[in-house]
């Protein structure tokens, strides 16, 4: 059950497919995306709907002839879905060079389930001038491509596009800070479903369900009772991992995701053209571990805690992920010398947690 305030967020969640499909039976033109460096204001500009691929099958059977069983189960289940044909409205797919992973699947999907555009951004590592240089360089290709395939870009559409999404996030990080101080008064499992809308609603309708929810919050006291918890990981989808949470003793008061807080920060780049401004926020993004060493996300991790009050911290990585799993030793090393406890469950094929994460952690907030 989902409270009232969060029913149009359900609705976009559960009801997707059938709502992508109706965009694309009303001349909407649909991008496919994986991960959040993916420049999805370009996309909008360019006049299609980004949407990001989601990897909910309840099972993987077909994904197995083209993917091996190591890499993480999210992409396994997206691959799944896509030659189910709940993809067959994407008009191809656009990614930022982030996962090894994610950029090999762009191929496969081109041979498995087709489409009019796959394109990869490389995206630099260090922000210096020749890197902006190179990185505008490459989004011009990308326009190019786009322009092909029937887009209809100008600076000023991009503009325009940044502009809606920098209003999206702006709301965005105002919910951030209601949690942060407890006053936010819907669940964490609840908030992982407004996030999760983002991704596969176009944003125009999106941030006007955001106004909505805004208008609609109750000014509530702070929320009492549950352990201050941070969460950080990769990409979580099912919104009751963080629901078993909250019901073993935490509260979710930040968090560090890929569908989560990291996809939502910074709120916008500055720059002289829209193409700078674009290219300043790609550069300043909250970073992951496929963009930074664990030394770099240490202290940003330990900012969070302290503006939130978070106390502890549950790690929520998809199994087979290697950039989070190798950057977790080095992360826990410095949160156990600040006497910080901190917890790995790893997200399975299954998706849920297991009777053995369950007790883990129950047993985690019973000694907290």
């Amino acid at each position: 059950m989902v409270s009232e305030l969060i029913a149009p967020f359900h609705d976009a969640v559960t009801n997707r497919e059938a709502n992508l499909n109706r965009l694309a039976s009303e001349g909407n033109r649909l991008m496919g995306y994986f991960c959040t460096y993916t420049p999805i204001e370009l996309l909008h500009a360019s006049g299609f709907v980004p949407v990001r691929i989601m990897g909910e099958a309840p099972k993987v059977e077909k994904a197995y002839n083209l993917v091996p069983d190591f890499i993480c189960p999210y992409l396994r289940k997206a691959v799944e879905r896509g030659l189910e044909g709940a993809y067959k409205s994407l008009a191809g797919i656009v990614q930022g060079y982030t996962c090894d992973v994610t950029c090999g699947l762009v191929d496969i999907w081109k041979e498995n389930m087709g489409g009019e555009v796959f394109h990869i951004l490389p995206l630099p590592y260090l922000d210096q001038a020749s890197s902006r240089s190179f990185l505008r360089s490459g989004i011009t290709d990308l326009v190019e491509k786009l322009s092909e395939a029937g887009g209809a870009y100008s600076e000023q559409r991009l503009a325009d596009s940044l502009d809606l999404y920098a209003g999206i996030r702006s709301r965005i990080a105002s919910l951030y800070d209601l949690r942060s101080r407890r006053f936010l008064p819907i669940t964490a499992r609840e908030f992982l479903i407004v996030v999760n809308a983002f991704f596969v609603t176009p944003p125009e309708r999106y941030l006007a369900m955001l106004e909505a929810l805004g208008q609609a919050l109750p000014e509530a006291p702070p929320l009492n009772g549950g352990i201050p918890v941070l969460v950080s990981g990769s990409l979580v989808e099912d919104p009751d991992m963080l629901g078993i949470i909250e019901e073993s003793g935490g509260i979710v008061v930040s968090d560090d995701l890929c569908t989560g807080y990291r996809a939502f920060s910074p709120v916008d780049g500055h720059g002289n053209d829209p193409v700078e401004r674009l290219i300043d926020r790609t550069m300043n993004r909250f970073p992951c571990p496929t963009r930074s060493s664990a030394e770099d996300r240490i202290p940003r991790l330990l900012s969070l805690m302290e503006r939130s009050g978070a106390r502890a911290v549950v790690f929520l990585v998809q199994k087979f992920c290697t950039p989070h799993l190798g950057d977790l030793p080095t992360v826990r090393e410095a949160l156990s010398r600040l006497d910080i406890p901190s917890i790995l469950i790893e997200i399975e094929e299954a998706g849920t947690m297991g009777g053995q994460n369950l007790t883990r952690i129950n047993s985690f907030f019973e000694m907290l």
